[in-house]
């Protein structure tokens, strides 16, 4: 049977079946994890080839995407568990620390980076730029793609919102 309901002052129907539970997006995040992890392998294969620092940091910043992703999945995952004696609101603050493992991950890569951007100061290299505008035009590609697996969970859930948002920021930063 079911059931009717007002929101924002508009009553709607909703038939049998019909949940206001988060859509679970597993296999986005499964979906994403594999792009971007196969991103990160083809940034630093060329990136070694063709000499690129911004390469190989983009895919140490990548590889911090995918352990962000994978934090993000396991939190909310977590957070759907139900209260426990031990946890009487469940494992809600799973996403709040995974989001200070993201941030701390993040800073030691952005770190590594710019220790070898410094030493390429000392002995500058040549690189072979049109390997990395084919790098970077899929890494467009695949940042846009995995934020469009991320879009309808975008306002219903806070790890989709932080997914969607990141993929989403780093297809536009590749972009300009």
């Amino acid at each position: 049977m079911g059931h009717e309901h007002c929101e924002d002052g508009h009553a709607h129907q909703h038939g049998p079946g019909h949940s206001h539970a988060p859509k679970d997006f597993g296999r986005a995040f499964v979906i994403g994890i594999g792009l971007n992890l196969a991103l990160v392998a083809a940034q630093v294969v060329f990136g070694l080839l063709a000499q690129s620092l911004a390469l190989v940091a983009d895919a140490g910043h990548n590889f911090a995407d995918v352990l962000g992703l994978v934090l993000a999945w396991w939190a909310s995952r977590l957070s759907k568990s139900p209260p426990t004696r031990e946890r009487t609101y469940g494992m809600g603050s799973a996403s709040i620390l995974a989001a200070l493992a993201n941030a701390i991950l993040l800073m030691v890569t952005m770190g590594m980076v710019a220790w070898e951007a410094i030493l390429r100061l000392e002995k500058p290299q040549e690189v072979q730029g049109h390997v990395v505008i084919w790098v970077a035009a899929l890494g467009i590609a695949v940042n846009g793609a995995s934020a469009a697996l991320f879009y309808s969970g975008r306002k219903g859930d806070l790890n989709v919102r932080g997914a969607f948002m990141h993929l989403a920021a780093d297809a536009a930063f590749l972009w300009e």
